[in-house]
């Protein structure tokens, strides 16, 4: 007889499989007990974490309470109240329905609980550790459930182990508490972070619970969106594109008062507000989509974010036209004035006479075969204009080293970012110790490069990234060093942020006072901000920490690498000269000086070409 190699798992195994898939992190914990209060029919719930929910996470609801009974049962894996087959899947109104949520936070962490019905005296007192009930005692307790779930991963080092920075953490459980607030104005929420209160919604509307979220200015950057159809209702907010953002920040969608995420909805927004939005920028909305459950597949995956449609398309094509529509009722859209289109000018007659027949200018003896006709048609096609020109007997060359209307938007990156050196040394020559007083016939070109020529070499520097270079090498130096003196502002200026964004920014608030600036708490989401470094002393200080944040959001594995080394690439980022600003020519000439002292001068600090050069043989070899 062979011996039985496939073996039923302990169900202690089968729930901390069961919590990969479902828990993840604190954030995780903190989604679930969230939805579950709502589904007690809770009006206040809140939330409080110790340790970014390393130690602590507690959900505290109003709802209707359970027995003892069912609060044992919640315990247990795929028990639930919310389905009783599997045609109720696609009828459903709740947030949870798969009965995983508590049995896989047991499996990983130790759990207390406390229950009690309006109509009961007395509630219920249960401690599971491990999968394991310990205690379940009658407790005198408030009307509600409050669960509080401590010591996360005790069980599994190795997850523990893989948990991010308490920032990092906290960002995500404020993430996760926003999407389920947002939805859900007609409930009190509160959320407090190491005793610290970072939230308090009180009962709003949707529009008011948008801004109560996100701060004041949202107000303003919000235009509204509805659409009523057979197949889906839509609503909710879009914002303005003139607020867009390089990072995709606020952007949030329900169905059936339910967080999901989908690329395929974004990409309908997306088509709607092309050519409104600045380039590389992503919008921000919050909509609300109210659909046929029965429409919609939301058991696709262990979180519930990723739902399926039954009908993408239609849904994709009202979404698009309802953003359109609510852009062009707003007057957010650009409209065609065709009173300045000069395409289409009309002629102002006189009331009194004729309207007149325009007159066609002609030259009737042209003759293309004549040479100097010929010459003479050029002016004709040319205008007085050429013929004023060409009387100074020069060109204004001078016009290609200012702004130039048609050149101006062009891209030159190119030419900066592909540029190969044959070898090192022929590059190092350029480099010498007479650099700092040999630059001559400094010019600045485009208002974007700085032309120079030395030791028989034409030169093109990019001054963005010349720029940043400096900047870079110059705050590396001063977090090496530590010693970076800050001028104090004559007005210390205060910043109030979102909760997110304010945990980010303590994060690097250390490296940020190392720098010169002086920064600091003035609440759980205010700063003040008391100096600048001198070199940034005229800088608006809420502008930059503002790009600071944002610079921090696109990048963020450059954060994982090193916090320092991203600090200063994302500050020299930020504060570099831009393109199209015009320098006197002692400034370019202080730039070349600065860029050549330093340790990397040909590059950027993002790897891209700082300049490029050309010998007069180079040139001749072009010529031919």
């Amino acid at each position: 007889m062979m011996e039985s190699v496939i073996n039923l798992l302990p169900d202690a195994v089968a729930n901390q499989i069961a919590a990969g898939e479902v828990i993840q992190r604190p954030a995780s914990i903190v989604k679930e007990l969230l939805e579950n209060a709502i589904d007690s029919g809770a009006s206040k719930i809140q939330l409080i974490v110790k340790d970014s929910g390393k130690s602590l996470i507690q959900v505290i609801d109003n709802g209707c309470g359970m027995t003892q009974k069912d609060a044992i049962m919640s315990f247990e894996r795929h028990a639930t109240s919310k389905i009783n087959n599997a045609q109720d899947l696609f009828s459903l109104y709740t947030k949870g329905f798969r009965g995983e949520a508590l049995a896989s936070i047991c499996a990983v962490a130790h759990v207390e609980m406390k229950t009690r019905r309006a109509k009961d005296e007395l509630g219920f007192h249960i401690v599971n550790e491990g999968s394991k009930i310990k205690t379940q005692d009658p407790i005198s307790t408030q009307q509600g459930t409050s669960i509080s779930v401590k010591n996360l991963f005790f069980n599994i080092p190795a997850r523990r182990k893989f948990l991010k920075s308490n920032s990092v953490e906290t960002r995500h459980i404020i993430d996760e508490f926003q999407r389920v607030a947002l939805i859900h104005p007609e409930i009190v929420f509160t959320l407090v972070s190491n005793e610290n209160e970072l939230y308090h919604l009180e009962k709003r509307n949707f529009r008011q619970r948008i801004v109560s979220v996100f701060g004041k200015s949202f107000d303003e950057k919000l235009v509204p969106i509805l659409e009523e159809t057979d197949i889906v209702n839509i609503s909710g907010f879009i914002g303005k594109p003139e607020f867009a953002k390089k990072t995709r920040g606020e952007q949030f969608f329900f169905a059936n008062n339910r967080f999901i995420k989908s690329s395929y909805l974004h990409h309908a927004v997306g088509q709607a507000m092309d050519g409104l939005l600045p380039p590389k920028s992503h919008p921000s909305y919050f909509i609300q989509l109210e659909i046929d459950p029965s429409e919609v597949d939301i058991n696709i995956h262990p979180t519930k974010t990723e739902i399926k449609f039954s009908d993408e398309k239609s849904i994709y094509a009202i979404l698009r036209a309802a953003t359109k529509q609510s852009l062009n009722k707003f007057k957010v859209a650009p409209t065609l004035d065709f009173d300045q289109e000069t395409s289409f000018q009309t002629y102002n007659a006189s009331s009194n006479g004729p309207i007149s027949e325009p007159k066609i200018r002609i030259n009737p003896d042209f003759n293309p075969f004549d040479e100097v006709q010929e010459s003479e048609a050029k002016k004709w096609s040319s205008g007085s204009s050429f013929k004023e020109s060409n009387s100074k007997g020069s060109f204004d060359w001078k016009s290609l080293y200012e702004n130039d209307n048609d050149l101006k938007n062009e891209k030159f990156d190119d030419l900066f970012v592909d540029i190969k050196f044959e070898e090192e040394h022929e590059q190092k020559t350029i480099l010498n110790e007479d650099t700092q007083t040999s630059f001559t016939f400094i010019k600045q070109v485009y208002n974007q490069f700085i032309q120079t020529f030395y030791n028989g070499t034409l030169i093109f520097i990019d001054q963005r990234r010349a720029h940043e270079r400096v900047l870079y090498e110059h705050f590396s130096s001063a977090l090496a060093s530590q010693k970076n003196p800050s001028q104090q502002l004559l007005f210390p200026e205060s910043i109030s942020l979102q909760a997110s964004d304010a945990e980010l920014l303590k994060s690097i608030l250390p490296e940020l006072q190392k720098m010169g600036i002086d920064i600091n708490e003035f609440g759980s989401s205010d700063f003040v901000v008391n100096g600048l470094p001198a070199d940034l002393h005229a800088l608006n200080a809420k502008q930059l920490i503002e790009q600071l944040i944002e610079q921090f959001k696109m990048n963020p594995d450059e954060v994982k690498i090193d916090k320092r080394e991203a600090l200063a690439k994302s500050l020299s980022k930020n504060i570099a000269i831009k393109r199209g600003i015009k320098m006197e020519t002692e400034e370019m000439r202080e730039l070349l000086i600065q860029l050549f002292q330093c340790e990397s001068p040909f590059v950027n600090p993002r790897g891209k070409s700082t300049f490029f050069n050309f010998t007069a043989q180079e040139i001749n070899d072009k010529l031919g």
